[in-house]
């Protein structure tokens, strides 16, 4: 059973499924679904559509460079069946299809480390660009800090003021969290 991949989008053809064009120089051109059918006859570029798998892996959002894909390669040549190359052949690609997952997932959750940093890099921005809102009134001073206590009917919580400047060198330096653990501890 050979499967196809489709021209525009580069998804699975099964036998019997998807249409095939065949142009005027005899090039032809399998698709899965008549809306890979419509925009490779309207002239669109896969690249720029964001369900194909060439927009994901140009955007870097798939595993572009992996060594298994080769595996996948159309191979023309016939092979004389061998029970014992047949064998061997699916027990490689039970192995590769498991090698492939595990690079996948790997790929997923670098992706996802990446975005919580960069979103930890923006937020510790906006903090440094609006210290201002974050700062004690100037008539509180930590001294006078100490002697507070505030109140609610509830629970107690004590209020602590810190000077700006050592605020942003906590956190710059992740601190600010564990800090604020142990207070509300």
């Amino acid at each position: 059973m050979r499967i196809e991949t489709c021209y525009f989008c580069s998804s699975k053809v099964y036998p019997g499924h998807g249409m095939l064009f065949v142009r005027n120089d005899c090039k032809q051109f399998r698709f899965c679904r008549k809306k890979c059918r419509k925009a490779f006859q309207r002239k669109k570029n896969p690249r720029k559509a964001k369900w194909t798998k060439a927009y994901r892996k140009l955007a870097g959002k798939e595993l572009t460079i992996d060594p298994a894909f080769e595996f996948e390669k159309k191979r023309n040549a016939p092979v004389k069946y061998d029970r014992e190359l047949w064998t061997k052949t699916v027990s490689a690609i039970r192995k590769i299809n498991e090698i492939k997952e595990r690079r996948e997932k790997h790929f997923v959750m670098e992706r996802l480390r990446t975005g919580t940093q960069r979103e930890i890099h923006m937020d510790i921005r906006d903090v440094q660009k609006n210290i201002a809102l974050i700062r004690a009134p100037e008539g509180i001073r930590k001294k006078d800090t100490e002697k507070l206590d505030v109140t609610m009917e509830d629970e107690e919580e004590e209020i602590v003021y810190m000077p700006a400047k050592e605020m942003e060198k906590k956190l710059a330096a992740g601190i600010m969290d564990v800090e604020m653990q142990k207070i509300k501890n």
